[in-house]
């Protein structure tokens, strides 16, 4: 009996052309030979999908610790996939735009979803822009945050927008609410294999997709038990709030939890307090100091400039910056995540 990850469904397209393994394997084999990257890496993965293994190889992006290598079981991305669909309720024949590059994860998933649950997937360039070009209406769409951006003027083509790869700023939260369309912000990582919860950008709370149970640690991190995506619980660095056994609240990285005087800061929650007051990218981060263990520092990416003492009335008291640092550029992984270290060094 064949698997799953060895069958192409009988509705899928690509671009608008129906294919069968044989003829997208071909199609990839072709791919390999073109002068623009991202088709090379859609051949490449469309030969590693279809080769005699049952897993995949993978490289994490290494926003918190080196870049590690790891193996996801095919079975185990198609699960993920069809959990994705009953989620967002996406069925055969969906339209699906596939603008992320094949060699993340979420690119690769954008693909097996397509083949394995029949949609209709448009190719493109995975640029900053990427509903330039065409003017089709979609279904659902993965984007990271700079795409989603640069396509507010656009989003209403896209019935459901998923946004992952780096985390959505508050700035960027207020516009899409006011869209008339859903756009959901995402959680997950590689491990995990793409996202294993979402959230409208309207709510709080996180809900998780079918198959998956959450609990949290001595730390209140979250741990997440995917009997469907991996043999084991997967402990993570993220400090959580529990709503119900189906919902959680995001807090912040416990690595840039801020111990600043015994007072523990997060900074995502301090950075989205100061969403707005500061039209520059910034971040804030824990700088080692004898008296308080740690101060808090404020990471601004611009020339320096006189900030008034007015932008932080809406922090506590603990929350006010003890030192503004002023840089030309972050340092960012490739999927665009800050490296926040790394920046100050």
């Amino acid at each position: 009996m064949k698997k799953l990850c060895d069958m192409v469904h009988a509705s899928f397209t690509l671009n608008s052309v129906a294919y069968d393994k044989e003829a997208l394997c071909l199609l990839a084999q072709s791919f390999l030979n073109s002068a623009e990257e991202y088709k090379k890496q859609f051949g490449r993965f469309v030969l590693e999908w279809f080769d005699a293994n049952d897993f995949i190889i993978l490289t994490t992006s290494g926003t918190t610790g080196k870049p590690k290598e790891i193996h996801l079981k095919k079975e185990a991305m198609v699960n993920s996939a069809f959990a994705t669909a009953e989620f967002f309720n996406l069925e055969e024949g969906c339209k699906a735009l596939h603008c992320l590059p094949t060699q993340y994860i979420a690119g690769k998933m954008m693909l097996v979803r397509a083949i394995v649950c029949g949609w209709q997937l448009d190719l493109v360039k995975p640029d900053a822009h990427p509903l330039d070009g065409n003017d089709a209406a979609y279904d659902f769409a993965a984007m990271v945050p700079l795409q989603v951006e640069n396509s507010i003027a656009e989003l209403y083509r896209v019935k459901k927008t998923i946004i992952g790869g780096a985390k959505l700023n508050p700035m960027l939260a207020g516009k899409l609410k006011t869209l008339p369309v859903s756009v959901y912000e995402t959680y997950g990582m590689t491990e995990t294999i793409t996202h294993i919860a979402a959230k409208k950008v309207q709510e709080q709370a996180f809900s998780v997709l079918p198959g998956i149970t959450i609990g949290t640690d001595e730390r209140n991190c979250l741990v997440i038990e995917a009997p469907r995506v991996s043999d084991e619980k997967i402990v993570t660095n993220d400090v959580v709030e529990i709503v119900n056994s189906n919902q959680f609240k995001w807090l912040g990285r416990y690595d840039n939890v801020i111990n600043s005087g015994g007072v523990k800061l997060f900074p995502e929650k301090i950075e989205e307090k100061l969403s707005g007051k500061i039209p520059y990218r910034f971040f804030v981060i824990g700088k080692p100091d004898a008296r308080l263990s740690e101060k808090l520092l404020l990471v601004i990416e611009a020339e320096p400039y006189d900030i008034q003492t007015s932008v932080f009335d809406v922090l506590d008291k603990f929350e006010k910056p003890k030192e503004i640092l002023f840089v030309p550029k972050f340092r960012e992984t490739e999927t665009g995540k800050i490296k926040r270290l790394e920046t100050i060094q």
